[in-house]
């Protein structure tokens, strides 16, 4: 991650934004909770929840755990929203003056995950909102079908035929 400066430190607890940063398929990706981010293919079905322990670096906007390179007993709980494929990707190749030239392309497997949870030893992340149901005052309101107004068609005047 770099060298550690006294100045990063400062410039992070004046935000607060809270987040941590994970390895997954060798690359990192920054997540908050409810957020939904693509990584390469990872093995399970939709809805099924997952947890990832490689965490380098978490902020919970005040105070901040730095890895070497993980941060210990810390996880990130996921749960899969689907598995998809991403867009196709074109590979060109091309000797000049040897006649020779090559186009293949082939799609990636992608699989996109929602943060459900951020669990920091140290640090506190709020735990991810439910959403919201609104109950009506009346049953009758839910059951009653919504009824559509009627159009009345304008009268036109008609050309005679001469």
């Amino acid at each position: 991650m770099g060298v550690y400066s006294p100045d990063f430190k400062v410039q992070i607890k004046n935000s607060k934004i809270m987040f941590a940063v994970i390895s997954s398929g060798g690359k990192q990706y920054k997540v908050s909770n409810d957020t939904v981010l693509t990584v390469n293919k990872i093995t399970g079905e939709g809805g099924e929840k997952i947890t990832i322990d490689e965490v380098l670096f978490a902020s919970d906007g005040k105070d901040l755990s730095l890895g070497s390179p993980n941060i210990k007993d810390a996880k990130v709980k996921f749960e899969i929203i689907k598995q998809d494929r991403d867009r196709k990707i074109l590979v060109f190749k091309k000797q000049r003056r040897k006649n020779f030239r090559r186009k293949n392309g082939h799609k990636q497997d992608i699989t996109f995950l929602k943060v459900l949870d951020i669990e920091v030893p140290g640090l506190t992340f709020p735990k991810a909102k439910a959403p919201k149901v609104e109950k009506l005052a009346n049953e009758e309101e839910v059951n009653k079908a919504p009824t559509k107004k009627k159009v009345v068609k304008k009268k036109t005047a008609t050309k005679v035929k001469e």
